[in-house]
């Protein structure tokens, strides 16, 4: 049975995923700072994320989702503090994991990791810089790391979904957030469950020709 890791796991995008993974047979291990995760971890603190992955074994399919929106405000409003947490989380905690969990899917020759990143990596939504920022870090490091494992069987893509019915966004401005809707050509929120369905296909064996490529899912507000 393959083992799959899902960060930020117990809400949100990333629930749906791991829900998702187990349906389809994986064993999935959720990590995440809410209580009652299978491991309960900071991906922003190294050496606990090393001793839970030392812990859990070898790691088939990564699925980085653990992620904040991070300050909402103008650029300049934007504490040092704000900013560097929000890349704490969002890029370095996915660098960290990647970094953990290659080296071992390339000497088993297989291996799946997905990134969460975020139409804002894309575009750059106002009042939103931190995270955007972040998001479109992630999308950089996954095309550079899809490149690099390219001919090992691992394959690492990124998903770029608009803006989603999650827990993560109940903390967004209302204005922000009608924003981001009127968007959106399909005038909704997304579903979890969408997003994990696409996620489960760049996790399987049917995916097999793509790799550091960048799949949105964003009803229809893509535009490139």
């Amino acid at each position: 049975m393959r083992r799959a890791v899902v960060t930020g796991g117990m809400s949100g995008l990333g629930a749906a995923c791991a829900e998702r993974l187990s349906k389809e047979g994986l064993e999935v291990v959720r990590l995440d700072v809410a209580p009652g995760a299978d491991e309960v971890v900071d991906v922003t603190d190294e050496q606990a994320l090393l001793a839970v992955l030392a812990r859990v074994g070898p790691v088939d399919v990564l699925v980085n989702s653990a992620g904040v929106v991070g300050p909402n405000a103008a650029l300049w409003e934007v504490s040092t503090a704000d900013w560097e947490r929000t890349f704490a989380v969002n890029v370095t905690g996915t660098f960290r994991l990647c970094h953990a969990v290659a080296p071992g899917m390339v000497e088993r020759g297989w291996g799946r990791i997905v990134n969460l990143a975020s139409m804002a990596g894309k575009d750059g939504n106002p009042r939103l810089s931190a995270y955007s920022a972040s998001k479109a870090a992630v999308i950089a490091m996954t095309k550079s790391l899809g490149k690099e494992l390219a001919t090992t069987g691992v394959l690492v893509n990124a998903v770029a979904p608009a803006v989603f019915e999650t827990p993560m966004n109940a903390t967004t401005a209302p204005e922000v957030l009608e924003r981001l809707v009127s968007l959106i050509p399909m005038q909704r929120l997304g579903r979890a469950e969408e997003l994990a369905a696409l996620v489960a296909w760049l996790a399987s064996d049917e995916c097999s020709f793509s790799t550091g490529a960048v799949y949105d899912i964003s009803g229809g507000r893509a535009t490139y």
